[in-house]
């Protein structure tokens, strides 16, 4: 049995080494010692790359292509100063890089030597110094040991995977895809990535699958003390500029970085509302309040597209769906596995807190009881075989929004979502076309115009996406200023990032898209993954709203 298990992983090992190009893309005629290196060679759609080559230049792209495919060379940290002081901070990422049992006095007396060498660092940008850098090490030449007809043992791995691993993650079973034959533990073994390849159907595969799937364990060192966060994304929140006391919204808030950030410097004081349309996000952004110690944060699940309450919509439902406050906000039970007492239906309302409410009617004796439709019956009793979700189990809930008024927030955060081409490290592009590029365009308008709407007048709108698509950033602002005569670029503080890119691009089909017109590119923030500030790629835009 062991061996045919042995002769099945080598004959899946071989299949990929025919079928699939690593990271070096080799040919059958290369030196298969090249195998064992990193040197990526990011691929793009080609309509997509012309068209940014137009947008950067050749050499510039070629830049931003190249840093794409690497992990920033440091770490970011957003120290809670609610919770601890970034001191503090520094001498327990200190004992957690040593690795050691040290005596806090021996941590203490080695602050300052990581401080001097680079490891940990202070930010020394104004406002920001709560932030705290860690620096990596690498690029690394590694010697696997490669010698002609003795390949060294191999374990192939997802993209996904091979991404997360190029920012620090260990491989853990769900990323692994194949392996050689005969890896026993404690061996050494190379770590090669299996890169999507085009398929017959002009689309893009591995054509292999994984196995048993494992959750790994998590940690609660330093829970609640830090987050860590890409560094132009704490500079969004500081964009915002938000005032003790103001309404905030954040539309698109999941996973919550920029979220508390927003809550950290309203120093707990105000209200920051964040929206999102998953349920299981809401719930981590709960989650993650609470961590933190942030009570000012209330969470709605809610489409952005939908952020706007239509004028139709009142109180004066008839069904058993509660408001609250002016939000028309749907409350849902607290207890998402005890049935409603006075309905003998196993399908009583609240079981799962979805967002169904169900009409109260009263039979021939005045009795009150609960009409619930067969398919939420259906849909309870697989919940009731089936078990509670994952929030579920931990008692969560979250509650439904409808909406908010016009004119409700003074200051109204939105990082969009958008094609991600800014994120790093990267190994594979080629799925985005121009369609799909210029359909995220078409979709972030859409919700801009919902952002505006919610702004009140002398309020402030931040607009930001993790992108290098001047389609989703320049051609956006373009878009809100030309529609919305009543808005204007502010400037932001504090500025790190580069300047925006000024023109526009003809696209084939006679389209013609618009980007910033001269003297605006200073107003904008651009994050450029190949410059010396080492980030992701990113974007953001800062309005001030003035009278319609």
């Amino acid at each position: 049995m062991k061996k045919a298990r042995d002769c099945l992983c080598l004959c899946l090992l071989k299949t990929f080494r025919r079928s699939f190009l690593t990271l070096q893309n080799p040919t059958p005629k290369m030196d298969l010692s090249g195998r064992y290196s990193y040197s990526p060679l990011l691929r793009w759609n080609p309509q997509v790359e012309e068209y940014f080559i137009r947008a950067y230049g050749a050499d510039h792209f070629s830049r931003i292509s190249k840093a794409l495919t690497r992990p920033s060379c440091y770490s970011c940290i957003r120290v809670n100063t609610l919770k601890t002081t970034t001191d503090d901070v520094i001498q327990k990422l200190l004992a957690i890089i040593q690795n050691s049992g040290s005596s806090e006095a021996d941590v203490a007396s080695s602050v300052k030597g990581r401080l001097q060498n680079g490891t940990i660092s202070e930010s020394q940008i104004p406002g920001l110094e709560y932030v705290v850098f860690v620096k990596g090490s690498g690029p690394h030449t590694i010697d696997y040991g490669y010698e002609p007809d003795k390949p060294p043992k191999e374990v192939i791995v997802s993209r996904k995977c091979a991404e997360a691993v190029l920012r620090g993650a260990q491989v853990y079973v769900p990323g692994v895809m194949a392996c050689s034959s005969h890896v026993e533990k404690g061996d050494v073994v190379a770590v090669s990535v299996a890169v999507e390849q085009p398929t017959l159907d002009g689309g893009w595969g591995l054509g292999i699958t994984r196995g048993t799937v494992l959750q790994g364990s998590q940690t609660d060192v330093l829970e609640g003390e830090i987050f860590l966060q890409n560094l132009p994304s704490i500079v969004t929140a500081h964009a915002l500029d938000p005032q003790k006391g103001e309404r905030i919204l954040d539309m698109c808030a999941a996973p919550g970085g920029k979220t508390t950030a927003i809550a950290s410097l309203l120093r707990d004081e105000g209200e920051v509302v964040a929206v999102d349309r998953s349920h299981n996000k809401v719930m981590d952004i709960q989650k993650l309040a609470a961590e933190m110690g942030l009570k000012c944060i209330t969470t709605y699940k809610l489409d952005a597209l939908k952020a706007v309450r239509r004028k139709n919509e009142s109180n004066d439902e008839p069904n058993m769906c509660n408001s609250k406050d002016n939000n028309y906000i749907t409350s849902q039970t607290s207890d998402s596995m005890k049935l409603h007492k006075e309905v003998p239906s196993i399908a009583a309302e609240g079981l799962n807190g979805d967002k169904s409410c169900k009409e109260k009617v009263s039979n021939e004796k005045g009795v009150e009881r609960t009409y619930v439709s067969k398919a939420d019956t259906r849909k309870n009793m697989r919940r009731m075989r089936n078990g509670p979700g994952r929030n579920q189990c931990l008692g969560g809930r979250a509650e439904n929004s409808k909406g908010f008024s016009p004119n409700s927030f003074d200051r109204v955060l939105l990082d969009a979502p958008c094609s991600a081409l800014g994120l790093r490290p990267r190994l594979f592009a080629a799925e985005e076309t121009i369609q799909s590029l210029r359909n995220h365009g078409k979709y972030q308008r859409r919700m801009f115009d919902q952002a505006v709407q919610l702004v009140r007048p002398g309020g402030i709108i931040v607009y930001s996406t993790c992108t290098i698509n001047p389609g989703e950033n320049e051609a956006l602002v373009r878009y809100a200023l030309d529609r919305y005569k009543f808005l204007s670029l502010a400037p932001q503080h504090p500025r790190i990032g580069g300047p925006g890119l000024v023109g526009r691009y003809e696209f084939p089909d006679g389209y013609v898209e618009e980007w910033l017109k001269p003297g605006e590119e200073e107003l904008v923030q651009r994050f450029d993954p190949s410059s010396p500030l080492d980030t992701i790629g990113f974007f953001i835009a800062k309005f001030t709203v003035g009278p319609a």
